[in-house]
């Protein structure tokens, strides 16, 4: 789910690859690797997933990926500034939407600018494409899947000390889901912005690895980096809470931990 800098150099003429650039148009704008396609993902928050809003988010998901060109024989790559939180739910929405030939960039564009590799200021236009890939629902979390399995599943708080224990509040409520341990995603990557290496992260996550995980954070966007951590670990059993504390922390009659 990684790729290095001097790969991704060597397959950027390659017809089948698409790069995609998850930070915002003015960064992009700034300067990007040659090729790419700006998709801002900050845009495209969710946190309705009831079944309905589930299957809105399907539908949209895959409007979205079609307007950025994904076929099944394409090889798409997802970077921010590090390997960051942006590129990682762009990764996580592919292999949701069953599309494994997916990668962030280790270190992202900050990794990328240090190695003097080409930079390229002008826009590069989408080719949409008609992409229908089948969710996975191994994946991806409700709220009440976490509400029926509360004693069952390990629930893992990628947020802040201070989001979890509810001094810095940015829902409703303030807090965490009850029996969640929180583990910040900040902590999975090096102080250069790449990945910690599998020992480091081992170490992090002292998790029993035939153990069912739920990642959440505000929006599911930390939540899908940890994703990512636990993935490059070797964990089969991880989902990503959508709605993440957004939805949770709005919703009164859900338990709340402080």
């Amino acid at each position: 789910m990684l790729i290095q800098t001097n790969d991704l150099q060597q397959i950027l003429n390659d017809d089948d690859l698409i790069v995609v650039d998850t930070r915002s148009f003015k960064e992009y704008s700034d300067g990007h690797i040659p090729g790419a396609v700006n998709l801002d993902l900050f845009a495209f928050h969710w946190i309705d997933t009831t079944k309905d809003g589930l299957e809105n988010f399907d539908r949209q998901s895959q409007t979205l990926l079609s307007f950025l060109g994904v076929t099944s024989e394409k090889k798409v790559v997802f970077y921010d500034d590090i390997s960051g939180m942006l590129a990682a739910r762009g990764v996580w929405m592919l292999m949701y939407l069953s599309h494994q030939n997916v990668s962030m960039l280790d270190g992202g564009i900050k990794k990328w600018k240090q190695e003097n590799l080409p930079i390229e200021t002008k826009p590069n236009g989408f080719k949409p494409s008609s992409f229908s890939g089948k969710p996975n629902p191994e994946i991806i979390s409700g709220f009440e899947y976490i509400q029926n399995n509360l004693n069952r599943v390990q629930i893992l708080d990628v947020r802040s000390e201070g989001e979890y224990n509810g001094t810095v509040i940015r829902a409703a409520q303030g807090g965490h889901i009850p029996n969640s341990i929180n583990i910040d995603w900040y902590k999975n990557i090096n102080e250069d912005g790449t990945f910690k290496n599998n020992e480091d992260l081992s170490k992090l996550y002292d998790i029993p690895k035939d153990s069912e995980i739920i990642t959440y954070c505000q929006g599911a966007y930390r939540a899908a980096n940890t994703f990512l951590a636990l993935k490059k670990l070797g964990y089969e059993k991880v989902r990503v809470y959508l709605g993440s504390w957004g939805e949770w922390g709005n919703k009164p009659e859900l338990p709340v931990e402080k």
